[in-house]
């Protein structure tokens, strides 16, 4: 398998089936600290934007996946930070229309929309979905800790503005916390926002993966499903762990360490991304916790997560 810095996956997506990921930036680059992120604390928020990879080592390695025959559903511009951090992520989204006829698909926390050159970019995507987390200052500061720089207001209006001028496919994903975002009124209140940035389709989510404080709780199904309803558009649950079959590539312990520096994994998150069975998975992630690179951690579902351990050699 050639080894790739910028891109990983494909991985199997909940809602837009086999994902090439794009990381154009350093891990833990963001702009928000929030409660529930799957990677952990971000260690210093910033709004510092700048080429954090050259264009060119992801144009290069776009072209080597490209031209090996390889196929995804989507070519995703996420990973281990806010992409929209880096300075140029449009000419990277503008490769991707001009090379492939995959869509491209921008996922932001949408806390640099209010900066006229980073909607002018991002309007290059096939498909930009936008988080919703908070319905004011309070809340936007509780759950997403965000850079002093940042307000509640000029995040909400970014979005705003972005819907005016973006003619493709905006989706919100609306992400609850039980005991913190999930009491009718506080539902209500996210239902008003999200109908007045009028995306396309909108993502009721919450925690699942093993997130960066213990507060952040996942919300029960029941209250997730009775919430769907209050959304216009009605909201589509996230949460089901849908797998989809990818083609084969070569496994190893690199390759599997690799994949869950990005997120954590399942057993059957990997098996699916390499289209391996159970027990081969199950070696290489039981070598990887042994020699002290990989551990074993507990989010909102039934599947423990394997997770780097930041000890290893």
């Amino acid at each position: 398998m050639h080894k790739h810095t910028t891109l990983f996956g494909p991985v199997p997506s909940r809602r837009f089936g086999r994902s090439l990921g794009i990381d154009l930036v350093p891990f833990k680059t963001c702009t928000l600290n929030c409660l529930f992120c799957q990677l952990g604390r971000t260690p210093a928020t910033t709004m510092h934007r700048k080429d954090y990879v050259p264009v060119d080592t992801v144009r290069a390695e776009l072209e080597q996946w490209i031209g090996a025959g390889n196929r995804a559903d989507v070519l995703t511009l996420s990973g281990s930070g806010e992409p929209t951090l880096h300075a140029h992520f449009g000419r990277v989204l503008e490769y991707v229309a001009q090379n492939t006829d995959i869509p491209s698909l921008l996922l932001t926390n949408a806390t640099l929309l209010h900066l006229p050159e980073v909607r002018r970019d991002a309007a290059r995507a096939s498909m930009v979905k936008t988080s919703l987390c908070a319905w004011d200052q309070a809340s936007f500061a509780r759950i997403n800790r965000p850079h002093p720089d940042l307000d509640f207001a000029g995040f909400i209006g970014g979005q705003l503005r972005f819907r005016e001028e973006f003619s493709g496919q905006l989706i919100l994903e609306v992400f609850l916390l039980h005991g913190i975002s999930d009491a009718q009124s506080q539902l209500r209140n996210l239902a008003d926002i999200a109908r007045r940035i009028a995306p396309d389709r909108i993502h009721l989510n919450t925690v699942e993966r093993p997130p960066a404080e213990d507060s952040a709780r996942p919300v029960p199904m029941d209250v997730l499903a009775q919430a769907q309803d209050l959304f216009t558009p009605c909201a589509e649950l996230a949460v089901s762990g849908i797998r989809h079959e990818s083609p084969h590539f070569e496994a190893n312990e690199e390759a599997i360490l690799q994949t869950i520096s990005r997120r954590p994994c399942t057993l059957d998150d990997l098996a699916s991304i390499f289209g391996l069975h159970h027990n081969e998975v199950s070696k290489y992630v039981t070598s990887l916790v042994h020699k002290g690179k990989a551990q074993w951690t507990h989010g909102g579902s039934d599947q423990p997560y394997v997770s780097p351990s930041g000890h290893g050699d």
